[in-house]
């Protein structure tokens, strides 16, 4: 595991949930803040791109200060008052486009649910209303994936940039 040179992220949905771009940047948001929030990653840009993912697609995002990718693949498919939803996900390092860590994960969970209506709120007044029903479900599924993400080892400098995002 290369825990001292991937720190730097940028996040990636492709392709997009259910066919919808808002829902698209819904995932990248929540994971570019779950991220920086929960992990040690610096987590600097949120990206939903329509297609199926390419090789080498991932190398345009590699710019300047940006040293690995959060991919995530979703499969998303709405049901009745719920969702069942599916990830799978990879950081890929941008020096050579390896793969870092990877994980899959899937569920179904109702659309409202309490515990989240309050970042619902928040997130349909970033996106729009009609990504509502998405939150809750793309919160859980992707929190528990992130969460067995690796924990880079962060400096002094890393720390203060992290400090300056302020997420």
């Amino acid at each position: 595991m290369d825990k001292t040179q991937v720190k730097r992220l940028a996040v990636v949905t492709q392709p997009l949930p259910d066919g919808k771009q808002e829902v698209g940047e819904l995932w990248s948001l929540i994971a570019r803040r779950y991220v920086n929030q929960n992990r040690d990653f610096i987590a600097k840009a949120n990206v939903a791109i329509p297609g199926d993912p390419e090789d080498t697609s991932h190398k345009g995002l590699c710019v300047e200060g940006i040293e690995g990718i959060l991919w995530l693949a979703p499969n998303v498919k709405r049901t009745g008052t719920g969702m069942e939803a599916a990830v799978r996900a990879q950081l890929l390092r941008c020096r050579d486009g390896q793969e870092v860590w990877a994980a899959e994960a899937a569920g179904s969970w109702p659309s409202e649910d309490e515990r989240y209506k309050e970042l619902t709120v928040q997130y349909t007044n970033e996106l729009g209303a009609e990504i509502a029903p998405y939150v809750g479900p793309t919160f859980r599924l992707l929190s528990a994936t992130l969460d067995t993400l690796p924990r880079p080892t962060l400096n002094d400098v890393d720390v203060e940039e992290k400090i300056e995002l302020g997420e």
